[in-house]
């Protein structure tokens, strides 16, 4: 999962501030989503694990006590994990069907490492502590909640829901793929695992809907040699030659791009962006061709990632023994391209870059596809606002490119657009999720299920 919002984003809407006005709390609703939470956690869907069948039965089960037939919901075993398709059938079977979507796995955590045992829900200090209790259990178990509710209570859209649970999000996505696949066609997917809100003291100080996010991408680059003696050294080092070819990735800038959603990103950045920095962005939003607005940009490394792709190197391997010269070495690339950009262009402008006719760039198996950024559509950011100002009048909605991939990128390269609508609000840096001591705030939970409810009445039509 990749909730968080770009560094720059998050400080713009910090900046900002307005006064909370809770939705009324449905405290049955609450009770359910909570219970759905906490026994959630106790399922350990880590990968390789056995436990993501029984996880999605369990959550199967609310549905059909809400009021779904056992039929409208399928749970399949899939790619070493599971996946799980709940179908909420419309009055028009015609329209193209909405997707909630989110997912069911969770990272690794070790019993030793945490205060507490990650896979044994606790409720304390106003928290849910547990792996998963933020990312994506949270806000699961909040649409599951939703679902039952909206079902027994009757609500009937004007078109089919479907809730699509991956169950390895947080690996290589094959089931996301797989959901992508099968649900192509759709209008569009609301990923409760992309945006949210901020928080500061408490206060709410902003929204972001995920409407893009960079792709993720691994390059190998190989240098090989016959090798020899130590003590007989050649100009065909493989070691010296990968330096060469590293240094040349280094100094490489990958041209500026931009799109709606940077653009608007970047000017709700730069009201509350002092001095230099403020102005350059400024500049860039009035002419993102400005070259002295870029340059300054370009220098901070909060805003340079959502200005183009950047690749750098992360691991490194070479030689054989200390007496050797070595025969290969190879230095791992990762990439994080701007939406829309073909990845085999990015390993073709590494093979100009290094400029070396021995390198042997490669891209490896790494679970990403080319995705391009959504529309930011007047319906979705109509509902979305409509949402979050029940909650909090007047809170800024930014629309946000994420600096890594969620679900949404599967969807979103069969052309389905998709939009982060989390319906979290926390403070920076309180959920650790995929860290030690994982929690969500309870206080966020009423809120959230409100936000579902709101979103599908008003797109589901």
């Amino acid at each position: 999962m990749h909730r968080s919002l770009p560094a720059g984003l998050a400080a713009a809407l910090l900046a900002s501030s307005a006064l909370a006005a809770p939705p009324k709390p449905d405290p049955a609703l609450h009770a359910e989503a909570l219970e759905i939470l906490t026994k959630g956690i106790g399922y350990r869907t880590v990968a390789g694990s056995d436990q993501f069948v029984p996880y999605a039965e369990f959550l199967k089960s609310k549905l059909v006590a809400g009021g779904f037939s056992p039929a409208e919901v399928t749970i399949e075993p899939f790619a070493d994990s599971a996946l799980l398709i709940a179908r909420y059938p419309g009055k028009d079977p015609k329209k193209p069907a909405i997707v909630i979507s989110g997912h069911m796995d969770v990272v690794e955590a070790k019993a030793e490492d945490w205060t507490r045992d990650p896979f044994t829900a606790v409720v304390e200090n106003g928290y849910v502590y547990g792996r998963g209790a933020s990312d994506n259990k949270f806000d699961v178990s909040a649409i599951i909640a939703v679902l039952a509710k909206l079902r027994s209570e009757g609500w009937r859209p004007g078109r089919d829901v479907v809730l699509a649970l991956s169950g390895d999000e947080e690996t290589n996505m094959a089931t996301t793929a797989e959901l992508a696949r099968r649900l192509k066609g759709a209008e569009m997917v609301l990923n409760i695992d992309g945006g949210g809100g901020l928080l500061k003291a408490g206060q709410a100080v902003g929204y972001g809907i995920q409407g893009a996010e960079k792709t993720y991408a691994d390059f190998t680059v190989t240098f090989t040699d016959p090798g020899g003696h130590s003590s007989r050294p050649t100009p065909t080092n493989a070691i010296y030659r990968l330096s060469k070819a590293l240094e040349r990735i280094a100094a490489y800038r990958f041209p500026t791009q931009w799109n709606e959603i940077t653009l608007q990103s970047a000017a709700a950045q730069a009201d509350s962006t002092p001095g230099e920095l403020g102005v350059a962005l400024k500049r860039f939003v009035a002419d993102p061709k400005d070259a002295a607005a870029v340059e300054i940009l370009s220098a901070d490394p909060n805003t340079n990632p959502s200005l183009r792709t950047t690749c750098v190197a992360t691991m490194l391997q070479a030689g054989h023994a200390p007496n050797a010269l070595p025969q290969r070495a190879q230095a791992t690339v990762n990439c994080r391209i701007f939406p829309g950009t073909p990845s085999e262009s990015v390993r073709r402008t590494l093979v100009e870059v290094i400029g070396d006719p021995t390198a042997v760039v490669t891209r490896l198996e790494d679970g990403s596809v080319d995705s391009p950024a959504s529309p930011l559509r007047a319906d979705v950011m109509a509902a979305v606002k409509k949402a979050v100002h029940a909650r909090y009048p007047g809170v800024s909605i930014v629309p946000a490119q994420s600096a890594g991939a969620t679900d949404s990128m599967h969807f979103r390269a069969v052309g389905i657009p998709s939009y982060g609508v989390s319906g979290m609000f926390t403070e920076p840096g309180e959920s650790f999720a995929h860290g030690l001591n994982e929690k969500a705030p309870l206080a966020t939970l009423d809120g959230a299920l409100a936000h579902h409810i709101s979103l599908l009445k008003d797109l589901a039509k």
